[in-house]
């Protein structure tokens, strides 16, 4: 079975052991200091800071994407360099509900790393929970040996894939973005609005609960299953803005039972930047 979450008091019984990796990736993708500040004024004793644009971003090249992924080998090292091995448990947490959380635990999937976990509820279910915290920075670790890619856990999809699927569908694409940006009304963030011809839209924040948790496992895969109506969850790829929101509804799917859905990396950012790709609006 997939290791999804982990909530806040199973991670406090392990903090500190030796085979435990927190990782802190509060962002924001308006203000990109806000994460690292954050992260100074306090977090889970022991965390280690990740910045989703300088550190969990390779270059961008203005046609592939806000955060186009790094390399597998250039990632195996970045973790190797905070001291994940192969037998790490790796645990996330930001306090967007999970959304950077969730794109990190694909990337470790995707780098071929099992035992990877979000923390259920954030930063605030650990504080409100009244557990360590710290505005110390994590102590420097020996490096291990470069994290070696395994046979990816996580299937992805690029570009032209997507563009030939729309002529001769072999695969759904599900849109995390907000429903008025997949509709076309809003674009924030790219400079075209709309979708990509023939997805479906779930908004990720309705994957989660008042409390910033997850929903039941249950809850998820009656609603999941509503909106695929019949059709297999490996025939499913998620895609949102730049790739992180739609590893939200993955990781839901997941969550939910419903396994081997696929991600497409460069999102909607990548496919608006050629405008020879057919683009999309309204419901």
């Amino acid at each position: 079975m997939t290791m999804t979450l982990i909530s806040a008091a199973d991670l406090a019984e392990r903090l500190g052991a030796p085979g435990v990796r927190v990782f802190d990736v509060r962002h924001d993708l308006t203000n990109h200091a806000a994460g690292r500040q954050a992260y100074e004024a306090g977090h889970i004793a022991g965390a280690r800071y990740l910045d989703h644009e300088t550190e969990l971003a390779a270059a961008r090249t203005g046609t592939n994407g806000r955060h186009p992924l790094p390399s597998r080998e250039a990632f195996g090292a970045l973790m190797a360099a905070h001291g994940v091995t192969p037998d790490t448990l790796v645990v996330a947490y930001d306090a967007s509900g999970g959304m950077y959380a969730a794109h990190l635990w694909w990337m470790l999937r995707w780098l071929g790393h099992e035992q990877a976990a979000v923390l259920d509820g954030g930063w605030q279910a650990w504080t409100a929970a009244g557990l360590p915290a710290s505005a110390i920075p994590a102590a420097a670790v020996p490096a291990g040996n470069p994290v070696e890619p395994g046979p990816s856990l996580a299937g992805s999809v690029d570009a032209q894939a997507v563009l030939d699927n729309i002529a001769r569908p072999a695969f759904t694409v599900i849109d995390a973005r907000a429903a008025n940006r997949y509709r076309g009304e809003v674009e924030p963030m790219d400079p075209v609005a709309g979708h990509i011809p023939g997805a479906l839209n779930r908004p990720n924040g309705e994957n989660l609960q008042a409390d910033g948790r997850f929903k039941p496992a249950e809850q998820l895969r009656a609603e999941f299953s509503s909106l695929l109506d019949g059709r297999d969850p490996a025939s499913i790829v998620h895609q949102c803005g730049s790739g992180i929101t739609a590893c939200h509804n993955l990781l839901s799917m997941e969550i939910a039972g419903l396994s081997g859905s696929r991600l497409y990396p460069g999102s909607w950012s990548e496919w608006c930047s050629d405008p020879s790709r057919p683009v999309a609006k309204g419901a």
